[in-house]
């Protein structure tokens, strides 16, 4: 690491992460020693622990509203306040754990290549069998090395890349990595994702309840980036509609019209399943892991829809944004 001659600093984020975010910690010390967390209104022993372990803290107000954005902006600016000759910025969430090795091969490949603005890897879940929606996650994270269009909130930047866009826009409530890798990429840096593991994830997701948030808040993100960068996240918005809404609709009207008949639409739903699982099979992913991605990425069309409405409503009447879980 020494003969890289670089100075790399950690951001990490969270709320209420508990052990999580000792894990999370504990990765980071073994990385480096310029750390900043950042709270978003935590109530467990997060703040404190941190202070504890060296970490330079950053304490939120709810006044504007938590978002991660919010919070990684908060922390760069906090960092480089600090530490100004930071090089790189490793950003984390902090349910999130570092796994040894990546840093070094993370920075040995911006400094190798300054066409390279921002490095990540592969996330995995650390628990995947511990329920079905840990799995999803784990089948979420997958996705191929080399250069990639955007990347979630985990990465290495370099720091002038980061203030050469502003950072994150602090009022997006989901994807706000999406917007920040278009305007990275617009401004002239390439994204990679180098073939190594980069952390454990903890999604600890066990009810239903926590899914279906989960793409709710997805489908706020399918609007708020489309508001933003017009043909992003078309196609996704096109299926919530679709699958959603029109598709169930013409079934319930068409019915009178035509004897019942109409409800054979809704077959249409089991034929996305079984697409959606081939391509799942095809992407390497196992036959029962593939069915159980298929059934919830079909099922996941209602709650974005919600999600897409959500957002429509929050913008007629200036609601302001609301506290986001960083999942």
């Amino acid at each position: 690491m020494n003969d890289l001659k670089r100075t790399i600093g950690f951001v990490a984020i969270g709320r209420n992460e508990g052990e999580r975010f000792k894990q999370c910690l504990a990765s980071l010390k073994g990385a480096g020693e310029r750390i900043v967390y950042v709270d978003s209104g935590s109530v467990d022993e997060s703040v404190p622990y941190a202070e504890e372990h060296g970490a330079l803290v950053v304490s939120l107000e709810e006044a504007n509203g938590f978002t991660a954005a919010r919070a990684r902006n908060a922390g760069f600016r906090a960092l480089e306040a600090r530490w100004p000759d930071t090089d790189y910025v490793m950003f984390i969430d902090g349910d999130c754990a570092l796994i040894d090795g990546f840093i070094e091969t993370a920075a040995a490949t911006l400094s190798h290549d300054e066409t390279i603005g921002v490095v990540t890897g592969r996330c995995r879940e650390r628990l995947p069998d511990a329920s079905i929606y840990n799995r999803l996650c784990e089948i979420e994270w997958r996705g191929p090395a080399g250069d990639i269009n955007a990347c979630g909130g985990i990465f290495m930047v370099r720091a002038y890349a980061f203030r050469g866009v502003e950072g994150f826009r602090d009022n997006i409530i989901a994807a706000e990595d999406d917007d920040f890798c278009i305007r990275i990429r617009a401004n002239g840096a390439r994204i990679v994702r180098i073939d190594r593991d980069m952390c454990f994830h903890d999604a600890d997701m066990h009810e239903f309840g926590q899914w279906w948030r989960r793409m709710v808040r997805a489908g706020c993100a399918f609007a708020q980036l489309g508001d933003l960068h017009r043909d992003y996240f078309r196609a996704e918005r096109r299926r919530a509609w679709g699958w959603g809404l029109a598709l169930p609709a013409a079934a319930l009207v068409g019915a009178p019209l035509s004897n019942g008949l109409s409800f054979l639409l809704l077959g249409l739903y089991p034929a996305s399943f079984l697409r959606t699982r081939q391509g799942l099979i095809r992407r390497g992913e196992a036959p029962r892991h593939a069915s159980l991605g298929a059934a919830f990425l079909t099922l996941a069309k209602f709650p974005n829809l919600i999600g897409i409405l959500k957002h429509r409503w929050r913008m007629l009447t200036g609601a302001k944004v609301e506290i986001v879980e960083y999942k």
